[in-house]
């Protein structure tokens, strides 16, 4: 059965392109031309949802809020921002990657296939982990401590995730981009440093314990 990839862009060239691309790469595509026919198309249950930022109704950023509690697959935006802040706000909304236009359909169907990839081994997983007061179970997707699940976005809980299945072992920030976006995406290493900063700010609402330390100079390890 062909993935199902969602594309909401109010750029009715770039759908059509788009459109074209992939469905001779065996995708079956949806398309929405903004952000309320997007939301409308939620219901056909796709794989992937390539999400444009700057749309004129509801940009990319509210849109993804606003579904984000409803569906599980990845988020990829598609943005002409450069800025530091909008990088950030996208992921902070409950997106997994972003590209920036223009890019080249190669590096695109190279990260689509990444994360769908990775969902497939995600949801192969059965196993929990427990680490005192923290438990992961990897196939609901969630963390616990205290038996308080802690609200993350996608992001948050992969990088939980993979430094978790690591413990003791030291990653840089481009390294761990590249681990739980599945790209290697030079340059995003920004983004890292403020999604771990958030994954801490939620730990302590319940732990004083240090789950992610910093190795200064080094990158971030998960405590044995």
């Amino acid at each position: 059965m062909a993935y199902k990839i969602l594309i909401i862009d109010d750029d009715t060239e770039l759908l059509r392109m788009l459109k074209k691309y992939f469905e001779i790469k065996k995708y079956e595509i949806i398309t929405a031309e903004n952000g309320t026919e997007g939301l409308n198309k939620i219901k056909l249950k796709p794989d992937i949802i390539l999400l444009d930022v700057n749309m004129p109704d509801i940009d990319g950023i509210e849109v993804c809020r606003m579904i984000r509690d409803k569906v599980t697959c990845p988020v990829l935006f598609l943005t002409a921002r450069e800025e530091e802040q909008d990088v950030v706000n996208g992921l902070s909304s409950g997106g997994d990657d972003y590209i920036l236009k223009p890019f080249s359909l190669k590096e695109l169907d190279a990260r689509i296939t990444a994360h769908l990839k990775r969902e497939v081994r995600r949801r192969e997983k059965t196993e929990c982990c427990f680490s005192g007061e923290l438990a992961i179970d990897y196939k609901a997707k969630t963390v616990q401590i205290h038996a308080e699940y802690l609200e993350l976005t996608k992001l948050e809980y992969e990088i939980i995730e993979f430094l978790a299945m690591n413990p003791g072992m030291v990653f840089d920030k481009d390294r761990i981009y590249e681990k739980v976006c599945g790209y290697d995406a030079e340059g995003d290493s920004r983004v890292i440093t403020e999604l771990i900063r958030r994954i801490r700010k939620k730990f302590r609402q319940y732990t004083e314990t240090e789950y992610i330390e910093t190795v200064w100079g080094m990158g971030y390890r998960w405590t044995k």
